[in-house]
């Protein structure tokens, strides 16, 4: 049961009060002098609120330490107390809680930098390495070593871009251009555009990362003249994700399924990406879609893939999210399922 530090405080007078009575009474009964009297309970009181003081004060000393610690960019400490059941083991708790989101923020700001560090710094490499041969005539500007730049060169865009909507997302600056339009057509392009960017000699894919032409793509929409109310473009970018990611953990020729159904609530919608990889963990599903999250499953693809910075499925949660739909990994018998629900009319946003 919670003892508050009110409680407390009351009791420490009440009890230095009936200390005191008690202490008279005695005094009046065996004809003992009152100034002995007042001098025994004076001390009795003094220790008792000694007592009580340094179990009120001492938290909130270590608090100020840990707070001051804190401040000067130390994460590492906590406040002890915070199993108490009072106000202090609540602000005890409070701080702890704040400190373990602060440790997070600033090992997600360091990952931050590392990753975009080794991202920006291998297509650079590659881009100054196929310049720097043709400036010195080693290599002709041919069609093939054009390719290979520009492919840098789009993998630079790429993560430029990845940026920009991580900014959008933390300054919430990002409006919905709803309108409404045909799924199966929608979806038909998005796996066409995959399916050519990666035909074209390994030459990476504007909308993800993975050039394996040996996955099949497979659509299945029902009913065939479904529609939906979304925004477009920001739909484009989850799908795309989804579809990269199945593509790059499924096995070699392996099956990619793309499904479309209209959603449980009125004109809403349900979109699944479907493969045949070897899934994900249930342990480790609820964090496939925070920032910089790799997941410990390997691609099929192996060393051959680029990697990635572990924001894509963060940015395809928070693009569902503005639409106030839902996405998250669903049951499957084999490989994984990744489901989104879209709302059939976006919900007022504050």
């Amino acid at each position: 049961m919670a003892i508050s530090i009110k409680t407390k405080l009351g009791a420490l007078v009440v009890g230095a009060v009936l200390l005191t009575s008690g202490l008279a009474l005695v005094a009046i009964r065996t004809s003992t002098e009152f100034r002995y009297i007042t001098v025994f309970a004076m001390i009795a009181t003094l220790l008792i609120t000694q007592f009580v003081a340094q179990s009120l004060t001492a938290p909130l000393d270590e608090m100020n330490t840990v707070a001051g610690s804190i401040s000067r960019g130390d994460f590492s400490r906590r406040v002890r107390g915070a199993d108490r059941r009072d106000e202090l083991g609540d602000l005890a708790s409070t701080i702890n809680r704040m400190a373990d989101d602060l440790e997070a923020v600033d090992r997600h700001r360091k990952e931050l930098v590392a990753n975009v560090s080794h991202e920006l710094r291998t297509p650079i490499a590659a881009l100054r390495a196929v310049l720097e041969n043709v400036v010195d005539g080693v290599s002709e500007a041919d069609p093939e070593t054009m390719r290979t730049a520009l492919k840098q060169t789009e993998r630079l865009g790429r993560l430029v871009e990845t940026l920009l909507d991580l900014s959008r997302l933390d300054n919430g600056v990002v409006t919905l251009r709803r309108r409404r339009f045909e799924v199966w057509p929608y979806l038909s392009g998005i796996l066409r555009e995959a399916n050519l960017a990666a035909s074209q000699r390994g030459l990476s894919s504007t909308s993800g990362l993975h050039n394996r032409t040996d996955v099949h793509l497979h659509l299945d929409v029902s009913p065939p003249e479904l529609t939906a109310d979304a925004d477009a473009e920001r739909l484009h970018q989850v799908m795309a994700n989804l579809i990269d990611n199945a593509v790059k953990h499924s096995p070699p020729h392996g099956r990619v399924t793309v499904r479309a159904r209209r959603g449980p609530a009125p004109d809403s919608l349900e979109l699944e990406v479907e493969d045949e990889g070897p899934g994900i963990p249930e342990a480790e599903r609820h964090k496939v879609f925070e920032r910089f999250n790799r997941g410990t499953v390997p691609a099929q693809q192996g060393p051959g893939s680029d990697g990635g910075t572990g924001l894509g499925l963060a940015i395809a949660r928070w693009a569902v999210d503005l639409h106030g739909g839902h996405i998250g990994v669903a049951e499957s018998s084999r490989g994984c399922r990744i489901r989104l629900t879209l709302p059939g009319s976006f919900p007022p946003r504050d």
